[in-house]
């Protein structure tokens, strides 16, 4: 039997937190940041929780978490 193997794109993307919630870091926090707002780069700073609808499909590319 072959092994499972993890998608390696989502693994860069998402990690498993002890409930075993994903996290992920927003997007649009590298560059071009002088048009943007000092509060629109604060909460880029923050780290998010995927979506209850989502979680399905992120536990079927990471199955080894």
């Amino acid at each position: 039997m072959p092994k499972i193997k993890t998608n390696r794109a989502a693994a860069k993307r998402f990690k498993k937190t002890g409930t075993g919630k994903f996290v992920f870091s927003k997007s649009h926090a590298n560059h071009i940041l002088t048009k943007k707002t000092t509060k629109r780069k604060r909460s880029l700073r923050q780290s998010q929780i995927v979506d209850k609808s989502n979680r399905k499909e992120i536990k079927l590319l990471l199955p080894n978490g």
